[in-house]
């Protein structure tokens, strides 16, 4: 969702320096010094999400664009202000995000899966590389997944036309959906495949393809024995 209005500076997450810095910002100011707060921009493509299921357990990952990270983080606080206070430079905007509790707290609240209406249990991985691999999510359920209710409100509270577009990597229905600020949650129902086959079931699987197994070889051996008897 990258773009410019009029002279706004354009905001590099992994320095957090404006590309196109004003004159008087001098280059001995570092990071933060002379950054504007980042606008958002949600009139660009969605931002983009993508779910798995097995079993009980749903894997969840959510990429933004480079300045929505930005606009994020300076709409809840990971970055300090450099209007009422000291900016630290030891550390880039993106390592300052993905040590933000603040973040974190933003996106386990605003990301979630819930199956018959209860809440799956949440766990966020490290975030690391955001631009490449997003925040990525674990959800631990209270029983095989078949259907369940996934919310993705992340930046819609920036701005209402923030959207994300959710694409299912194990067979679901629907495959693809899109989230808006007034469809925030949505069901995704996954086919059976998507769900581990449960232990009891598998050990009555396997023990009738012994039993058939065994059932066929006794079947050869008694019209081996009749041909032999014919000889």
């Amino acid at each position: 969702m990258s773009g410019r209005i009029g002279l706004e500076p354009v905001v590099n997450i992994r320095t957090l320096m404006p590309k196109a810095a004003p004159v008087v910002c001098a280059a001995a100011f570092i990071v933060l010094a002379c950054a504007v707060p980042a606008a958002a921009h949600p009139f660009g493509p969605p931002s983009t999400a993508r779910i798995s299921a097995d079993g009980s357990h749903v894997t969840l990952s959510w990429m933004a664009a480079e300045d929505d990270w930005v606009a994020l983080g300076q709409s809840i606080g990971a970055f300090e202000d450099p209007a009422t206070g000291t900016v630290s430079t030891a550390l880039t905007g993106e390592q300052k995000l993905s040590r933000s509790p603040a973040v974190r707290d933003y996106l386990l609240e605003r990301i979630t899966v819930a199956r018959n209406g209860r809440p799956c249990e949440a766990r966020l991985e490290e975030l690391r590389a955001l631009l490449t691999e997003g925040a990525r999510f674990g959800f631990d359920c209270d029983g095989p997944v078949t259907e369940v209710q996934v919310t993705l409100a992340a930046l819609t509270d920036l701005n209402e036309n923030y959207r994300t577009m959710l694409t299912a990597e194990t067979p679901a229905t629907p495959a693809r959906t899109l989230f808006t600020k007034a469809t925030a949650t949505q069901r995704v129902r996954f086919s059976a495949t998507a769900a581990s086959t449960p232990m009891g079931l598998t050990g009555v699987v396997v023990g009738a393809g012994v039993v058939m197994v065994a059932g066929a070889g006794v079947v050869v051996g008694r019209r081996a024995r009749r041909r032999g008897g014919r000889a």
